[in-house]
């Protein structure tokens, strides 16, 4: 039996991506689509003609109405708060690619999520996640760490999800971290943001990139920087399938999809 699957911001870029993943899949059944800034359009005009006759609809309802289980958000921070609690209220699982929660955020999905589940992760490739655990397998070994994270020009959040999960991750294996010698600064933010004691994150908004995040570690006379690079948005979507598979032996919120690896 195929697992029937929503999407929220079905019109985007992510989105479109997500809705031809699913439809690409043979276990997944795309069964509704959800955009309003896109709403009456047929998502075969915004998504290609692989994902089928879907009209793109203007709210929540047509999720419901459509008997979607796991409905999978990639839109923006406000809208993704609203749909979540939409969602966890409905009883259907989410899978959520968007970034910007914070701890209060976190802290209220739990409290929502009791009759489904949520899994938000800030990066679905396979490889920003092997990164981010050889970053933090490194670090108790280094002394200092930056982290640099580049995306494209129509990102709206700063640092990245991703950038902010692999400072955690860092500071959670070592705490060992040389004080920034830094007295002067010429350029406000010229360091970057210390997002975890020790461990800074500079995040580079530019066109032509995707979305691309290098890890520096360094000690005595030596650096070891850990790199990955996403080309397109079709790298994202082995992971998000993934998560709306694996969604339901899930209970609660999953955070990072490297918990969905057992890494």
């Amino acid at each position: 039996m195929t697992i029937r699957v929503g999407v929220f911001g079905a019109g985007g870029r992510m989105g479109s991506a997500v809705c031809q993943a699913v439809a690409a899949d043979s276990e997944l059944e795309l069964v509704a689509a959800v955009d309003p800034h896109h709403a009456g359009l047929d998502l075969s005009a915004v998504a290609g003609p692989t994902v089928g006759d879907l009209q793109i609809a203007h709210d929540a309802d047509s999720l419901a109405a459509a008997g979607a289980q796991v409905v999978v958000d990639f839109t923006h921070l406000d809208a993704a708060r609203a749909n979540l609690a939409w969602l966890a209220d409905a009883g259907i699982h989410a899978v959520v690619g968007t970034t910007g929660f914070d701890d209060v955020d976190l802290a209220r999905f739990r409290s929502e999520f009791i009759r489904s589940n949520c899994v938000i992760a800030p990066n679905f490739a396979i490889g920003a996640i092997l990164m981010m655990r050889l970053a933090a397998d490194a670090a108790p070994y280094f002394e200092t760490a930056e982290v640099i994270e580049y995306h494209h020009d129509q990102k709206v959040d700063a640092p990245s999800g991703t950038a902010m999960l692999t400072a955690e991750r860092i500071a959670d294996a070592s705490a060992q971290w040389a004080d920034d010698p830094t007295t002067t600064t010429v350029v406000e933010g010229a360091r970057g943001g210390e997002a975890q004691p020790g461990v800074r994150i500079h995040s580079v908004r530019m066109r032509g990139m995707v979305a691309h995040q290098e890890v520096v570690l360094g000690t005595t006379g030596q650096t070891l920087t850990i790199r990955h690079d996403s080309y397109d948005r079709t790298s994202f979507m082995p992971g998000v399938v993934m998560a709306a598979k694996a969604i339901a032996d899930r209970p609660g919120v999953t955070v990072g999809l490297d918990v969905l690896l057992d890494l």
